[in-house]
């Protein structure tokens, strides 16, 4: 059996958490590549490292004296190497990064020497190879990842080497300039090291067990997710869940390996299983609960617009017209609904509006602002009958007016409109009748 092990940030943000994630990779020799992130938070007064580096590089290039920042991020991973006994230094390194902060190397190269320099330590650690992320993952010349030519080069390199670290975040551009994933990419390094050593399981270490069934900051204590499919975990990401990437899941899933989601603080918690399919029954009928606010929408109506072949299609022209994208639409005979995130229409509204009534004709819109959406997600919903009945229950005993449902038709999940002020107290409504309710 082969494994990646993932570690994000506040695994090892110390030489205490080095220590933790040492201890975990020895105690088992599938464990044979690191993606290391960069040093998080040592407590909640601290600063990421990756915060300080894009700190620095502003100032460098603004032209700005930038020396007692670089010698605070040194001392940082210096830190590290005296915690953990090492007999090495990263005095080269660091006049590197000075010339080249020095010559405006760019924000991209400034941000992905944190996860640099955590890998080159881990690898001196662990006594593995150190292989440079910048040498075999790859973005195009417009900046978007190359996944199969970086699986094929990636995949050679990884054959010649029994243990190696790569560190997460960043790849290179075709002229050689390093390119960052979004916030959080190294759980895609993860995942596309996995896919190119073709392992058993992907292990995403992090400070939680795993994912819960709700956000803790709304329901108190939730329950914890044993094992969710890919669809179901594509559709909480979205909706807001973010203890993974919501890109880490594609490359695994072409190769079909399990992510198993632990906590570098209690090792021995099963955490979370992220799998294609199982026959496992969920413990629930619902998997998870997740939402976002910040919604409006946009209410369209029109006599007889059920019989007019292209209506639809007249009015999303306009949103897309406008760059906007929309999150849901749902619709009756005469009316159809678009939700759209209110940041990007507020300013564009009038337009929008202008544009529909210009080319689809409506006899009326209406907008209303400050909505909320909420994902209730499960594949056991698919066969347990009366679940959106069960929803508007629950919500109808909170006193919570429900704007807007929809059903997709897989039946994975169901997506509430409700205001803003009704968010909170709709999934703690909802989780309630079934969770605490099957407890």
């Amino acid at each position: 059996m082969k494994k990646v092990v993932k570690f994000g940030g506040s695994s090892l943000a110390s030489a205490g958490q080095f220590k933790k994630v040492g201890d975990i990779v020895r105690s088992d020799s599938a464990r044979v590549y690191v993606v290391p992130s960069a040093p998080g938070k040592r407590d909640s007064k601290d600063t990421k490292v990756t915060d300080m580096l894009y700190g620095c590089y502003a100032l460098a290039e603004a032209g700005k004296d930038y020396s007692k920042e670089l010698k605070a991020i040194k001392e940082r991973y210096n830190e590290i190497i005296t915690g953990l006994k090492l007999n090495m230094t990263l005095d080269e390194e660091f006049e590197i990064i000075d010339k080249n902060f020095a010559k405006k190397a760019g924000s991209d190269y400034a941000a992905s020497r944190g996860e640099f320099l955590n890998g080159k330590i881990m690898a001196e650690y662990l006594g593995y190879e150190f292989i440079d992320a910048a040498d075999v993952i790859f973005f195009d010349k417009e900046g978007v990842f190359d996944p199969e030519k970086t699986n094929d080069i990636l995949r050679e390199k990884l054959s010649k080497t029994d243990r190696a670290v790569v560190p997460g975040f960043y790849g290179s551009l075709p002229d050689g300039k390093v390119k960052t994933f979004s916030r959080g990419g190294s759980d895609i390094t993860g995942s596309i090291v996995s896919r190119a050593a073709k392992v058993d399981v992907y292990e995403n270490w992090t400070d939680v067990s795993g994912f819960l069934v709700a956000d803790p900051r709304i329901v108190d204590k939730p329950a914890g997710i044993d094992t969710i499919t890919y669809r179901e975990l594509r559709e909480l990401s979205y909706m807001g869940a973010s203890v993974l990437h919501e890109d880490a899941i594609f490359p695994v899933r072409m190769e079909g390996i399990p992510i198993n989601i632990k906590n570098t603080n209690a090792p021995e918690d099963q955490g979370t299983w992220i799998v294609e399919s199982t026959c496992q029954k969920a413990k629930y009928t619902i998997t998870g609960i997740a939402g976002k606010k910040g919604f409006c929408s946009v209410n369209i109506d029109k006599a007889k617009m059920n019989s007019e072949i292209g209506f639809g299609r007249k009015v999303l022209q306009v949103f897309e017209d406008n760059g906007i994208s929309f999150e849901h639409m749902p619709s009756g005979i005469d009316t159809m609904t678009i939700f759209v995130h209110q940041d990007e229409f507020m300013d564009k509204e009038q337009r929008v509006v202008s544009g529909i009534h210009r080319l689809a004709k409506p006899d009326s819109i209406d907008i209303e602002a400050d909505l909320a959406l909420i994902a209730v997600v499960g594949r056991g919903m698919k066969s347990t009958r009366g679940t959106a009945g069960r929803i508007f229950s629950a919500l109808a005993h909170a006193d919570v007016n429900v704007k807007m449902i929809d059903q997709g038709s897989s039946e994975l999940n169901i997506i509430i409109g409700v205001s803003n002020e009704d968010f909170e107290t709709a999934i703690r409504a909802i989780y309630d009748i079934f969770v605490t309710a099957a407890i």
